[in-house]
């Protein structure tokens, strides 16, 4: 007999980055290896910040779907899609409404779908941090197993990025938190640093299950030269990408600083590739500083993402100091995949700083340092660090295999 599995979730596929991401690829493993999966998320909006075609037309409507994407259709998957107020500049206040809007919204859903079947686990992604409140609502009502992974310490990067400035609302958040983490059978996080933290706040073990990366699909390719003459630049060119969300908690004007100090070296060339609600104001700000060394360039698709991965000489991974220990870059993972050198923002003492020291795969900076980051790239361009890249591949294929993380999951949700 199928095991049921019900994920709540504000992210899910077909968005291709970050959270939607691994939620979507995760229910595609467990549906192959014999799981019938119900989703209860909302419409793919991120990076955008804005619902995506051909979803816009529906967005204010409740709807269910069997799931068809790019891989072809797959079965025992039903997803119900809640509206949600989606916010184009997404403050502490906007953030917190669209929270809201999907925290009820999901909930008036699982109400609906409460008594249509009995499912053994029900699991919530944080963030939204207060999802968690449906996993134990289901858990007592249910009997499920409870199930609450988190991806990004969302309460802690609200404070610390002062998205949110009261005090008297940071504890009542807390206060929320700590009653979801002891009702939750089991608490799972992406990074060692991540799961101490949590450790501390929940008083119990927190189990790993970090992001993972498909190594069929990202792959070094050999001759980057013609990659970058195939995209218009010069195969003498330097190539620094940045690939990834254009939000708050990145602080992309480093990198920005960075091309000013650099710009008189005509081969680097600086490519920032991304949506989010910072893009305008990454684009005015190289405008005003004059960067004819820096491109935008919108969302790759799937099936072209490795070549470009691959077209870059380093790749920065860059994030505020506020954030550096909240959060494990996700985008850090395909890097390493196609053996991609990086330059990482990670303060000593951060598990990302570690990890990446441990390893020797990337050159770490401290988050923050415009000068620091603008001599790490003027190093890296003149320097072999191939070893560096052969490792960064090696950690990827022994390490973050999708097949060995997710057989991992499997079995703790078997327990």
């Amino acid at each position: 007999m199928r095991r049921r599995l019900l994920l709540i979730t504000g992210n899910f596929s077909p968005e291709l980055n970050g959270i939607g991401k691994y939620n979507g690829e995760m229910i595609r493993w467990l549906a192959a290896k014999g799981y019938e999966c119900t989703v209860i998320t909302s419409y793919p909006y991120y990076p955008q910040w804005r619902v995506q075609s051909p979803y816009n037309n529906k967005k204010y409507r409740y709807t269910r779907e069997k799931w068809i994407d790019g891989e072809g259709p797959i079965d025992f998957v039903t997803i119900y899609r809640c509206p949600q107020y989606i916010p184009i500049s997404p403050s502490g206040a906007r953030r917190v409404l669209q929270d809201m809007s999907f925290f009820f919204s999901s909930g008036w859903k699982l109400l609906q779908v409460l008594f249509s079947r009995k499912f053994d686990v029900v699991m919530t992604v944080s963030p939204s941090f207060q999802l968690g409140l449906l996993g134990a609502f289901y858990k007592r009502v249910g009997r499920a197993k409870f199930i609450y992974h988190i991806q990004d310490l969302q309460i802690e990067a609200a404070r610390n990025l002062n998205m949110i400035r009261s005090k008297w609302l940071i504890r009542r958040l807390f206060g929320v938190e700590k009653f979801i983490l002891t009702r939750a059978d089991v608490v799972t996080s992406i990074s060692e640093g991540m799961i101490r933290m949590i450790k501390e706040k929940a008083g119990k073990d927190i189990s790993s299950f970090p992001n993972w990366v498909d190594l069929q699909r990202f792959y070094p390719v050999i001759d980057r030269a013609a990659l970058k003459i195939k995209s218009g630049f010069g195969k003498d060119d330097k190539l620094i990408l940045y690939s990834g969300a254009l939000g708050e908690k990145q602080g992309l004007e480093s990198i920005l600083y960075a091309a000013a100090v650099l710009k008189h070296q005509s081969s680097i060339k600086f490519l920032i590739c991304g949506s989010g609600p910072h893009r305008g104001r990454l684009q005015a700000l190289a405008e005003s500083l004059e960067l004819p060394n820096v491109y935008f360039l919108p969302l790759q698709p799937v099936e072209h993402f490795n070549d470009f991965l691959n077209m870059a000489d380093i790749h920065l991974v860059i994030q505020k100091n506020e954030a550096s220990e909240l959060v494990m870059p996700s985008k850090l993972t395909t890097i390493m995949a196609v053996g991609g050198i990086a330059i990482i923002t990670a303060n000593e003492g951060s598990s990302l700083y570690e990890l990446v020291k441990q390893h020797e795969m990337g050159l770490l900076i401290n988050s923050g340092d415009d000068a620091a980051l603008a001599a790490a790239i003027d190093r890296a361009v003149t320097t072999d660090l191939s070893g560096l890249a052969r490792n960064a591949r090696n950690y990827a294929a022994t390490c973050l295999s999708k097949e060995e993380i997710m057989t991992r999951f499997e079995a703790v949700l078997r327990s």
